[in-house]
This record gives C-alpha cells, sequence and structure tokens, in this order.
C-alpha cells in the first residue's frame, strides 16, 4: 500500500505541473488585440476570416460629406470604407477629425481603413512626403487610434513612389513598419505598392516578403492598385497567383471600369479576387474631377444617383451586393479564448511569370520606367469636383495684394494642367476654383494653394480684377475656374 500511495502521489504532483504549464502562454504566441494576419488571410478579432469588400471615400478634400459613410454601407454594400485623409500637404486630418470617422464608421458597422494621401507618387511629385513623414503624421493622431485596433486597419502612405527609384520602396517601407512598432501600434498595417501603385516593376511583388519579415508583429496586408497596368485577365491573375504561391497577404486596394492610363479588365479584377479570397476596395464614391469623373460611383455624394460604375462594382457580378460579408465584430461575435499564434517569418520571395505581362517595353521592361505613363493619380485621388461646404481650412493672406506681371487674362470655365509660374487676371471666375498638386496657389493674396473655394468666399477684386498666383513645379498641378 505504501508504494501504490507513493506512485499516486508522485502521478497527482506529475499532473498538477503538467496542467500548470499547460496554462502558461507559450513563449511565441501573442494574443491579437484586433485584425491579424494568418498566412495569406485577414482575420479580425474573433480569429474569423475578414474578405474586404470596399469603397474608397475622398474624406479630406470633402470634409462636410460624412453622410457617405453609411451610405457606402446602405447604398453601396460595402463591408469597409477606405478613408482618405491628409498629414499636412492636404488636411491636416485632426485626431479629433479622425475619431469621428472611426465613431460614423463603427455606426455603420463598417471596417475602417485609414490612408495618408500626402505620400501619393514620392520621388516623383515634388509635393508628396516620404513614408517618414506618414509615420509622424500617424504618430501625432495615434491617441484617436489606439483601443480601435479591431475597426481601424491603417493605410500607412497611398502609393508612396511614383516611377522614379522605386526600389528604395523596399526600405523606406520597412523602416515604416519598424517604426510604427516601435510607436506602439499594433494595428494591422496596409502597404501601398510603387508606381504609383501598380508594382508594374514587381518591386513590392518580389521583395514582399521580406517587407513582411521586417514586421515584428507579423501584421501586414500588402495593397496592389489595378487601373491601366492591369487591362488583361492574364495581369490580373499572374499577380495575385505570385502573393498566394508566396502565402502572403494581399488585396487590391484601388481599382476603377476605366483610366486615362489604360482600361483596366474590372471583370476579371472582381472575378479573380473572389475566387481567390482576396479583398478589393474601389475607387471612389464621388469627388472626382479633372477628366476623371467616370470613376464617381455616385453623382455630386447623392447616394440615389449611381453612375454605371457605382452600378458596376455595387450590383454587377462578383460586386459588393453579393460578395460583401460584414465583420464578424458586429454581428455579436465573441473573442476566442485560446491564443493566437502568429505565422512564423515566410522566406519564400514571390517571382512570378512575366512573359503574361506584354505591355509595351518602356513601361514594363524598363527600370527606370516612363514619367508621364503613370501620371493618373493626379487628375485622379485628389480632383474633387467641389463639395458641397468648403474645406475646413483656413484662408489666410500671402501676399496682400495682386500678383504681377500679368502672363494673361482669364475667364471661366478655365482649366490649366503642367508646371510654370504665372500670373492670370480675371473678372470672371465662375462659381469655384479649385487645385491641386501646385507648390503654390493665391488669389490676390489669400492662399488657395490645393484647396476649393466656392465663388461666395471670394476676396475682393482689386481695380475690378481678381489675380491669381500659380507654382507648380510638376506636369500635372492643376487649377480650375468653373
Amino acid at each position: 500500500m505504501k508504494n501504490i500511495y507513493k506512485f499516486s502521489t508522485l502521478l497527482l504532483v506529475v499532473m498538477l505541473i503538467v496542467g500548470a504549464i499547460a496554462t502558461f502562454p507559450r513563449q511565441n504566441a501573442k494574443a491579437a488585440v484586433g485584425f491579424h494576419i494568418s498566412g495569406r488571410q485577414l482575420l479580425d478579432a474573433n480569429n474569423n476570416n475578414f474578405i474586404i469588400r470596399g469603397i474608397s471615400h475622398a474624406h479630406v478634400w470633402y470634409q462636410g460629406n460624412t453622410a457617405s459613410i453609411a451610405d457606402i454601407k446602405n447604398v453601396g454594400k460595402a463591408n469597409t470604407v477606405r478613408v482618405v485623409l491628409g498629414g499636412g500637404r492636404w488636411g491636416p486630418s485632426s485626431a479629433s477629425d479622425v475619431t469621428n470617422i472611426i465613431n460614423l464608421c463603427k455606426a455603420a458597422k463598417l471596417i475602417c481603413v485609414l490612408e495618408d494621401h500626402d505620400t501619393t507618387g514620392y520621388g516623383e511629385d515634388g509635393a508628396a512626403t516620404s513614408l517618414a513623414t506618414a509615420v509622424n503624421y500617424w504618430k501625432s493622431i495615434q491617441s484617436a487610434l489606439t483601443g480601435q485596433e479591431a475597426y481601424v486597419i491603417i493605410n500607412i502612405g497611398n502609393e508612396p513612389y511614383g516611377n522614379n527609384n522605386a526600389a528604395n520602396w523596399v526600405t523606406d517601407t520597412k523602416n515604416a513598419i519598424i517604426a510604427m512598432r516601435a510607436a506602439g501600434f499594433q494595428h494591422t498595417l496596409m502597404v501601398d505598392a510603387p508606381n504609383w501603385g501598380q508594382d508594374w516593376q514587381f518591386v513590392m511583388r518580389d521583395n514582399a516578403a521580406s517587407v513582411f519579415a521586417a514586421d515584428t508583429a507579423k501584421n501586414t496586408i500588402f495593397s496592389i492598385h489595378m487601373y491601366g497596368v492591369f487591362d488583361t485577365a492574364a495581369e490580373v491573375t499572374s499577380y495575385l497567383s505570385a502573393f498566394k504561391t508566396a502565402n502572403l497577404p494581399l488585396v487590391i486596394g484601388e481599382f476603377g471600369n476605366m483610366h486615362s492610363d489604360g482600361d483596366p479588365n474590372e471583370d476579371a479584377i472582381m472575378s479573380t479576387a473572389v475566387a481567390e479570397g482576396v479583398g478589393y476596395m474601389g475607387w471612389s464614391w464621388s469627388g472626382n474631377g479633372g477628366g476623371v469623373e467616370y470613376l464617381d460611383m455616385v453623382t455630386g455624394f447623392n447616394a440615389s444617383q449611381i453612375t454605371s460604375w457605382g452600378q458596376r462594382i455595387i450590383n454587377g457580378a462578383n460586386g459588393l451586393a453579393s460578395t460583401s460579408v460584414q465583420a464578424s465584430v458586429y454581428s455579436g461575435g465573441t473573442n476566442p479564448t485560446s491564443t493566437f499564434t502568429r505565422t512564423p517569418t515566410r522566406t519564400n520571395t514571390p517571382t512570378g511569370p512575366t512573359a503574361t505581362f506584354t505591355r509595351t517595353p518602356t513601361r514594363t521592361n524598363t527600370p527606370s520606367g516612363p514619367t508621364a505613363t503613370f501620371t493618373r493619380t493626379a487628375t485622379r485621388t485628389n480632383t474633387p469636383v467641389g463639395p458641397t461646404t468648403t474645406p475646413s481650412k483656413t484662408n489666410t493672406p500671402t501676399t496682400g495684394g495682386g500678383c504681377s506681371p500679368v502672363s494673361s487674362t482669364i475667364t471661366a470655365p478655365f482649366t490649366f494642367d503642367g508646371a510654370g509660374t504665372f500670373c492670370w487676371q480675371s473678372s470672371n471666375l465662375g462659381s469655384y476654383i479649385n487645385s491641386w498638386n501646385n507648390n503654390s496657389v493665391s488669389i490676390n493674396g489669400v492662399n488657395i494653394t490645393n484647396l476649393y473655394m466656392a465663388s461666395s468666399s471670394y476676396p475682393a477684386k482689386i481695380g475690378g480684377f481678381w489675380y491669381i498666383s500659380f507654382n507648380s513645379s510638376v506636369a500635372w498641378g492643376h487649377f480650375e475656374a468653373k
């Protein structure tokens, strides 16, 4: 009996020790606080797979159109809204503004993808800011983001490189991710491709594994924008297949049904995304101008006036109405009690076929790339037609009066696209003026750089005229009076 007793006692002790060890968190396990990545999948805070079906909204230029958030859910049938913010080149979007946007997203039961648009075309657009500057912006509004990890994905910078020096995207993106984690951000981070988001040099595709490995949280998703580069089904399939082979997460962060740089194959984009379980977000709800108004899904932010593009993406085959599923954080799901273990760093770099990309050599095969082919963002992503309310940025005097010497006399309707320094004189500017991608623009000394202004806000004429001082260092600088 003594031996049996000792054995039983020993067995009990061993069982207690094993049980205690089993309750300790594993060294490499980390509980997810919100969205997180597992292989190719984006999982929500309840550990459920979430496939993004979204629409972009140009909030920073149309700050009075916040009703669009609910419309994007109720009429647009999306489960995600990608919200355009600005850190200073546009905006800046304040912490209180961002808090309001997040609250509107949550009220509409939408997931918020927040993006800093200031980086658009960096290296090619002289007004664009770096990813490091974008990180500083996110830090400045971190108070609005902390605690929202289950509802917010941070798109660090929109299209953070043009076609010049796009290879630098790799180091800059790694450094941005590292800096965001060092600052304490636990959100899923979304990183856009270079080449104005279209990655025709395959910089993102071929370096995605090393970029992902740089994230200590292993919580980064890659974003490809699909416009004229992706005008065939083969190109769409090839790109998505490369990320599938590498077991890396990918979302189509922007796409349209037409564009000035070519005719994107939206049917292939949407059908392939659905077949492969890849998220997509269409550009954009409303407010496009400069010749790409066809990218509006509704006219004038009026949800009852759906355009042909809106009908296609919302109600067409593989569209939002038939494929969008609301995030489980809004449908009563509960957080799992088990600990989430993140996938180890990946080592297989995607290479993917190049033969299917049979576009002109100057664009798809030449490393340096053209400087004019991919300037679509200059007329797409920051081209508001004119908000129903004036943006909140205050107009402040710069020169105190008109400019000289006068280059020419203009009258509405008037549009200019290009680089240069001019002094225009006008007695008729129409109902509004608007500008983007410029170094400086003023009207009778009032700063309107990259801003919209309604006629009711025009400053007083000087001697019966308005004098517009215009300066842009890039070919896609824009001014319009209509």
